[in-house]
């Protein structure tokens, strides 16, 4: 353990890990620097006088470029990291299991399966602005089915694993039908957005996303300190006063629905909710809040570079952040299962 001082008030205490919550200050600092780089970075290179000067000056041309097209679009980035990032943590915590992850329990599938059957269904008539709602649906619905599923006398973490995996399998065929299906322009589109793309990205998708993202952390508060204790053995966690199954479903429902809204925004983006977790676990040993924190922070910051390597290094094509975060979680995932196996 780190160092740690007790804030007390009426009623009140906390033991506070000040080294942990270093690392915090310091990934905030790193957040900030890659967010003005993604901003000073393009097919307009803004050098850092330029770029304060559009920041300053929102109607100028250059303050056009920055705040219209690359602010919202790298913000809407960060949102989306940050929640695959939070609900992997919650998933990881509750699931007792290093590889646990929206993708690997079926919640991104199901929110996949869902989208993709409104941009064939239903896009023509009512729009793309409903995709949100049905990915948001579909992570939701799936992770209902996962807890039917693996439900006897209770839910245990291999069997919600096991049973997200083949739910998994099942939505992906659903995916690749519903695909082969549809009209060519439909199929590309929804190929961009099964890949994971904060492309065309605007103010108005961030503020949605932002209070989404807001109302789900208000929720998570209160059930912080379930999901720090969720590792323990079930028998104990229950000896301690913890209501097991209760707390364990309602931790998965916020996960779900946070990688549902990040799905929805930012698309099929694999592995962040992975990757993210783990690398805040290595910098910050110590459990407590600092930890999801962290991991927030890394998805942000992971989302944020994939978009900007993906519309500079490539240029003029912009290609979708999810190729450059698969480019480095596939190899991080075979890592983990390896020494899993091992």
């Amino acid at each position: 353990m780190g160092e740690w001082r007790a804030i007390r008030l009426i009623g009140w205490s906390r033991a506070i890990v000040w080294r942990s919550w270093w690392w915090v200050i310091l990934a905030w600092m790193v957040a900030a620097l890659v967010l003005m780089i993604c901003l000073g970075w393009g097919s307009v290179p803004l050098s850092p006088g330029k770029l304060t000067a559009a920041l300053i000056a929102p109607t100028s041309d250059l303050g056009l470029i920055v705040w219209q097209l690359r602010l919202p679009r790298t913000l809407l980035g960060a949102l989306v990291g940050g929640a695959l990032a939070l609900s992997g943590w919650l998933l990881q915590q509750i699931m007792r299991n290093a590889l646990a992850s929206p993708d690997t329990l079926g919640v991104t599938s199901g929110a996949s399966a869902a989208a993709v059957s409104y941009f064939a269904f239903l896009a023509a008539d009512f729009g793309t602005g409903g995709v949100p709602l049905a990915a948001a649906s579909g992570a939701i619905v799936a992770v209902a089915i996962v807890y039917l599923m693996a439900w006897q006398q209770g839910a245990t973490p291999v069997r919600l694993i096991l049973t997200g995996i083949g739910l998994s399998v099942l939505m992906a065929a659903i995916t690749t039908f519903v695909l082969a299906s549809s009209p060519l322009s439909t199929t590309l589109s929804a190929y961009v957005w099964l890949t994971g793309s904060v492309y065309g990205g605007n103010w108005s998708d961030v503020s949605r996303m932002a209070l989404c993202c807001f109302l789900g952390g208000i929720a998570i508060v209160p059930l912080l300190r379930f999901a720090l204790l969720a590792p323990l053995d079930d028998a104990l966690a229950t000896g301690i006063g913890v209501r097991v199954q209760l707390t364990r479903a309602l931790l998965t429902l916020l996960a779900a629905g946070l990688a549902g809204i990040a799905v929805a925004w930012g698309g099929a983006m694999a592995f962040v909710g992975l990757v993210a977790p783990h690398l805040a676990r290595r910098l910050i040993r110590d459990p407590g809040a600092a930890q999801p924190v962290m991991a927030v922070l890394v998805g942000a910051i992971m989302v944020m570079m994939a978009d900007l390597a993906g519309r500079t290094l490539f240029s003029p094509l912009d290609l979708p952040a999810g190729i450059f975060v698969a480019a480095v979680g596939a190899p991080f995932f075979l890592t983990l299962l390896i020494r899993q196996a091992s």
